[in-house]
This record gives C-alpha cells, structure tokens and sequence, in this order.
C-alpha cells in the first residue's frame, strides 16, 4: 500500500509475553472491573514444550460479537525502535518505540456459529503455498486472550499429538465461548 509510512528500523527486542489489561465490567473480582491476563508467545514454556497463545483482536467496532474481532494466534512479541538517525531540528536522534506482534490469522467458517456447539468455526489463513498468513500488528490491537479448540473429526487421534502442536495438526477450530465469562460476553 502506497500510503503505509515507511520507517528506517534501528533495532528490534523479541519478547516472549505480554500482559493484557482491561475493563470487565461483569468481573466480581478486581478493583473497579480492571483484569489482567498474560498471552505467552514462547519457544519454551516452562523449559519443555512451546506455547503461542490465541487472542481476539479488534475488527468492526459496529459489529456485535465475534463480528466484531479477529482470531488470531500470536508468534511473537516485538518492540520496533523507528526512527530516522538525525534530526536538525532538535539536533538529537529521534526514535520511537512501537510495540508490535506477529500472527497468524483464522477466518470464521460460515456467516453464523455452529448449530450443533453455538460456537463459530475458524481455519488458519493459508498463502498461496499452503504456508500460515503471518502479519505484523500493533499491540494495542489485541482485546484479550482467546481459546481456540480442534473440530477433531472423525479420524483418530495419533497418540504423539501433543496440546503444543494441536494449533498445527487441524484444519478448523472452536472459538471457545465457554473459556470464561468475558469470552462469552464479547464473543458471542
């Protein structure tokens, strides 16, 4: 796109959480409705297996439910310091931070939730080569953390499979609104 700024990057710091702050309103607990949850984008949890959580991002402020958002699965954190290496004016070098991640995208299956589940449907976004859509967004696009589970099929399931590769063995998922009451109330 024409219009995207371009930027002259100085340097970029990987992080392997965040922490996502904000207003519940319906949450009993907590002061004055304030919640805090942490999304992991880690290569290694608790030194065995990976971790890439899922989030809600927003989509369509007009639109009610998960009309209104995105799935997305989160691969990393990123802090992007931009900048241009000198500026006259101030006669200092100007730089910002931008604090960023980088996903991949589910689309829902479908224009309604599941008949049999009340939950929607949504598969991984693919590039022409078969290869998960990766995009780069600001964080402060990210709701909240998001609970996606396989429609597991007919087929068995191999015993080696584990809970780290599930978001890659499958072709759709659940868009989990049973995860929490938040999840229910924003989602659905």
């Amino acid at each position: 796109d024409d219009n995207l700024p371009l930027y002259d990057v100085k340097r970029v710091h990987v992080f392997h959480s965040a922490t996502a702050t904000f207003y519940a309103p319906s949450d009993p607990s907590g002061q004055g409705g304030m919640r805090r949850e942490h999304i992991r984008a880690t290569p290694s949890w608790r030194k065995g297996s990976p971790r890439y959580d899922c989030v809600f991002l927003g989509k369509d402020p007009s639109a009610r439910g998960f009309q209104s958002l995105h799935a997305a699965r989160i691969r990393s954190f990123l802090s992007l310091r931009v900048g241009s290496s000198w500026s006259a004016s101030s006669g200092s070098s100007e730089f910002e931070e931008i604090p960023c991640a980088v996903i991949e995208w589910f689309s829902p299956v479908g224009e309604e939730p599941d008949d049999d589940t009340g939950m929607w449907v949504v598969e991984p976004d693919l590039d022409i080569d078969g290869q998960r859509e990766l995009s780069i967004v600001h964080i402060e696009t990210i709701l909240r953390s998001a609970h996606l589970i396989p429609v597991f099929g007919d087929e068995p399931i191999p015993q080696y499979l584990t809970a780290s590769d599930a978001l890659d063995s499958f072709r759709a998922y659940y868009v989990n609104k049973y995860a929490d009451h938040h999840a229910h109330t924003i989602a659905f």
